[in-house]
């Protein structure tokens, strides 16, 4: 049995299909799906990817599908995902706000862009939520907590 298979074991990590697979190097990234940024409802989806192949829009719909069809994230269903935001990369800073990454940079608005090309690097956290509820999160960060 694997780590991941492990009873209480908080996130598995998720791998991309064969047919993605190539010989460009994986790399582990964390996309934190957030539902609601007054109330910091986020959960994360570790997944292994392969950078040098795998594009924003593959990214975002990979994470969609897991958002459709994992249990753990059903109530996160209800909401459109449609905008990827880079929150930290490995030994970098963070943000003092502990949802998202406030500011104009970080947007991988490209859906064809490769990860690798807009700086997506091993253990890189992302954020994956709704642009509306972002840019009023945006206008008045408050936490409602």
């Amino acid at each position: 049995m694997s780590s991941h298979d492990e009873p209480g074991s908080a996130e598995p990590k998720t791998e991309l299909d064969d047919n993605q697979v190539s010989d460009s190097p994986a790399c582990t990234i964390t996309v934190r799906i957030i539902r609601n940024f007054e109330h910091r409802t986020s959960k994360n989806l570790i997944l292994q990817v392969v950078t040098a192949q795998t594009t924003v829009g593959e990214l975002k719909e990979i994470c969609r599908k897991h958002i459709a069809e994992d249990p753990r994230f059903k109530i996160f269903r209800r909401i459109e995902f449609d905008a990827l935001k880079l929150y930290t990369q490995a030994h970098g800073t963070k943000t003092q706000n502990l949802i998202i990454n406030l500011g104009e940079d970080g947007f991988l608005n490209n859906d064809s862009a490769l990860l690798d090309s807009v700086g997506v690097i091993n253990e890189t956290e992302l954020s994956l939520f709704n642009d509306l509820a972002y840019k009023a999160y945006a206008d008045d960060p408050h936490t409602k907590w």
